[in-house]
């Protein structure tokens, strides 16, 4: 919490009733305002004692020592004290200013904005108070409110970019989004030409990524937002958000195969496990509706378009030759490239598949097996596929009963010859405890 800005019987001469306080007491009253900022709260109860000796009508001393018993906890005399300190002094910023403070305390954010308010209407250039008035009224959702305070704020220190860029987050909020874009434009045009701030950087990779949001929530203004893309790559550090946003741009507007290049290129960065470049990649393959595209960017964990929505024949088999033929062999050691074609197989293709995989995780000694093939266990609601998650669904499905089969028959196997069905090797001991584990997991979500 910041203390409240210092006056003077120079700077206000309404201090103190038109009575500014000596410099002995003056720099005393400096002390308090520093014992408050560093938290020695007793020092600062001291000096403004000292203080009140010899005037004990000081508006702003009586105020400060209110704030100060505040922070001790003694709330009750701190109420008391600021609601004296402003009546003797009712036309100092600073009372007016710790009134404000101690009503934030309490979170009565309205009646601390009114006395922020006029705490200006005294000192209308004010910094402390400015800021202080802005992060309330961006709390309580004031948002034209905020913007004006903002704005003021930047006329007085135009030199600091952090007044630039919270005026345009000011704009952005209020729905001006062309205003902030203009306020960032103009911000960019103050810089020097051989400025840092143009140059590739963190910073300006992050100023030129939000003004690129701004621009595609505009309306019709994707194909600007995606040329902008185009125009500060030499600028963005964060290359992949960069690519992922331009995947995104390319298939709102429709442009299939760009947005197939971008997400390769984003596989060829190493996002081979990262299932929402395989969303992305599949709804560019089958040249989906936007609205499926944008559902599709918004799933989490494992789940991409093969487990959001049925798909057709062709489309399923589309995406099986995509997944084991072309990016089996780019991307061999892809755990995502090989599970994906799980998603998409059914019946007997689909044991066929799961028995390698089911083996191979039970050789490794993956505890999250069961989980990961429970996640394909899906139920059709409105058009929309789903995870089952009801016993009763979860033991109707055709997959749970297939995969409890194999693993019977791994347990079997394991527990007379320690190999898998028509093994060649050996397994060690403890393939036969993560067999066990899987099945009592498959027992679990059966409610069994």
């Amino acid at each position: 919490r910041q203390p409240p800005t210092m006056s003077s019987g120079k700077d206000n001469p309404q201090a103190g009733k038109g009575q500014p306080l000596p410099k002995k007491e003056h720099d005393l009253f400096k002390s308090v305002v520093k014992h408050y900022e560093t938290k020695q709260y007793k020092k600062g109860i001291k000096a403004a004692d000292n203080i009140l000796k010899k005037f004990p009508n000081h508006g702003e001393t009586l105020c400060m020592k209110g704030l100060t018993l505040q922070c001790m906890g003694k709330k009750d005399e701190a109420v008391v004290l600021v609601k004296q300190g402003l009546m003797q002094d009712m036309r100092s910023h600073v009372c007016w200013h710790v009134y404000g403070l101690l009503h934030r305390a309490d979170r009565e954010y309205n009646e601390s904005i009114k006395a922020y308010k006029q705490a200006l209407r005294i000192d209308s250039e004010n910094l402390q108070i400015l800021r202080d008035l802005s992060l309330l009224q961006v709390q309580m959702r004031d948002l034209s409110g905020f913007v004006k305070t903002r704005n003021t704020i930047l006329s007085l220190k135009s030199t600091q970019k952090i007044n630039w860029l919270t005026y345009a987050v000011a704009k952005h909020l209020n729905g001006d989004l062309e205003g902030a874009v203009s306020v960032i434009d103009i911000y960019i045009g103050t810089v020097p030409e051989d400025s840092d701030e143009l140059k590739r950087g963190y910073e300006s990779s992050e100023l030129a990524m939000y003004k690129n949001r701004l621009l595609s929530e505009m309306p019709d203004n994707l194909k600007a937002a995606l040329d902008h893309l185009g125009e500060c790559k030499k600028v963005v550090v964060d290359e992949t958000a960069r690519l992922m946003t331009k995947g995104a741009y390319q298939l709102r507007l429709g442009s299939y195969e760009d947005a197939q290049q971008t997400f390769m290129s984003l596989l060829d960065r190493g996002l081979t496990e990262d299932y929402r470049v395989h969303s992305g990649y599949m709804c560019a393959l089958l040249e989906a509706d936007g609205e499926t595209c944008q559902a599709a960017a918004k799933l989490k964990g494992t789940r991409t378009l093969a487990t959001m929505k049925p798909l057709t024949g062709d489309q399923r088999q589309a995406l099986l030759n995509t997944y084991q033929g072309n990016l089996a062999e780019r991307f061999p050691r892809s755990a995502a490239v090989r599970r994906i074609p799980l998603t998409l197989l059914e019946g007997g293709e689909l044991k066929a598949a799961i028995d390698p995989y089911c083996r191979k995780g039970l050789s490794k000694g993956v505890p999250s097996l069961g989980c990961d093939l429970s996640a394909l266990l899906l139920v059709e609601q409105e058009g929309k596929f789903v995870p089952a998650t009801d016993p009763v669904d979860v033991r109707a499905h055709s997959t749970t009963a297939m995969v409890a089969d194999l693993v019977d028959a791994y347990i079997v196997s394991l527990t007379t010859d320690s190999k898998f069905p028509n093994g060649e090797s050996s397994e060690s001991p403890s393939t036969i405890m993560w067999a066990w584990y899987l099945r009592s997991y498959l027992h679990e979500i059966c409610g069994e």
